[in-house]
C-alpha cells in the first residue's frame, strides 16, 4: 500500500483565511497544531495569491446558489436535500465538460 505508516492525518497542511484572521495570535495557534497558516495581510493589495485558490470555493459555491432549489433549502429531510445536492452537481459537471467539447 502507499502512502505513510501510521493513523491518516485529520489536520490539514495548510490554512488558506481572508484579511479577517490576520493576527500573530491565529498564526501561531495554527503554527502550534501543525498547520502552515496562509493568511492575507493586512494593507496588502488582492493580488496576493489567495485569492486564486480561494476564488474555485466561491465560484462553485455560486454555482449551487444558481439552482433555485438549493438557494433556500426548502427540504425538511436531509436525505432529499442531500439528493438534489448530488443533482446539481452532475449539471454543473456536465455544463462544465460541454464548454470543453
Amino acid at each position: 500500500m502507499r502512502g505513510r505508516r501510521g493513523r491518516p492525518r485529520r489536520r490539514p497542511d495548510a490554512l488558506y483565511a481572508d484579511r479577517a484572521y490576520d493576527s500573530d495570535k491565529h498564526r501561531d495557534e495554527l503554527r502550534d497544531m501543525g498547520i502552515d497558516p496562509k493568511i492575507a495581510r493586512r494593507g496588502t493589495g488582492h493580488g496576493s495569491g489567495l485569492g486564486v485558490i480561494r476564488w474555485v470555493v466561491e465560484r462553485t459555491i455560486a454555482w449551487y446558489h444558481g439552482m433555485r432549489r438549493l438557494r433556500i433549502r426548502w427540504e425538511r429531510r436531509a436525505d432529499i436535500h442531500e439528493a438534489f445536492l448530488g443533482l446539481a452537481t452532475c449539471i454543473i459537471c456536465f455544463r462544465h465538460i460541454k464548454t470543453l467539447c
